[in-house]
């Protein structure tokens, strides 16, 4: 599978950055990823994102790191904080952009090493792909974290994408899937990937999950629309 999302992110670090990203759903919606929002600072994060950032604690691992924002900025604050990412373009970014110590893999191929934080932004619980994946998914995530260790990951509930009736129900398809599974395909200077799968939770299935895992969920911080920050733990 070409690493079309790394291709774009060392165009645009190398200073050739002449379009975005294009995304492609089965929610049939086209969309971009404007390649600079990959780059930013704290300041300009989502107040989630720099929540997230206040409340580690630890040795950190970043899981889907992309250009290393949250790492780098975890570095300045003296940290130790591995990023990892199974694009490798992301993670030679990472490298270039000073990030320390890096991880070029799949989530569920590392388990190297146990942290106190878990970081999964930017919908990082999208990376189960499936809800049928989930409870293995956050199992894994589990055998990660040191002792009172924590995992800190925003979502979004999609349900606002779904057409409403009059009595504020909403027209979601009966084809048996959870509604926040969504398949991508992205684009390229003119080459695409292959369709991947991606999960949007909504905080109530996400905790009802925990609770099947063993894992206490707490709604930390809402966001403006329809998204969130949860911050996991395991049960004492």
């Amino acid at each position: 599978m070409s690493d079309i999302f790394g291709n774009a992110l060392l165009d645009y670090n190398s200073g050739n950055y002449t379009e975005d990203i294009k995304t492609y759903s089965s929610l049939d919606e086209e969309d971009t990823i404007p390649l600079p929002y990959l780059f930013r600072n704290f300041d300009d994060m989502p107040l989630l994102e720099q929540k997230a950032l206040e409340l580690t604690k630890g040795k950190v691992l970043d899981i889907g790191c992309g250009t290393g924002n949250h790492s780098l900025y975890l570095q300045q604050k003296e940290f130790k904080v591995t990023a990892l990412d199974s694009s490798k373009g992301a993670i030679e970014v990472c490298k270039e952009r000073g990030v320390k110590s890096t991880v070029h893999s799949p989530i569920l191929d590392y388990d190297t090493s146990k942290f106190d934080t878990i970081l999964l932004l930017m919908n990082g619980i999208g990376l189960a792909g499936k809800l049928i994946n989930l409870d293995a998914f956050l199992n894994h995530l589990k055998s990660l974290l040191n002792p009172n260790g924590q995992i800190l990951l925003d979502s979004s509930d999609i349900i606002y994408m779904f057409d409403q009736d009059d009595d504020g129900g909403y027209w979601i398809p009966n084809d048996g899937n959870y509604y926040g599974e969504v398949s991508f395909i992205m684009e390229y200077k003119q080459q695409k990937s292959q369709s991947f799968n991606w999960l949007y939770l909504d905080f109530n299935t996400l905790q009802n999950a925990c609770l099947a895992n063993n894992l206490q969920c707490d709604l930390v911080m809402s966001g403006e629309h329809y998204d969130y920050l949860a911050k996991l733990s395991v049960k004492e």
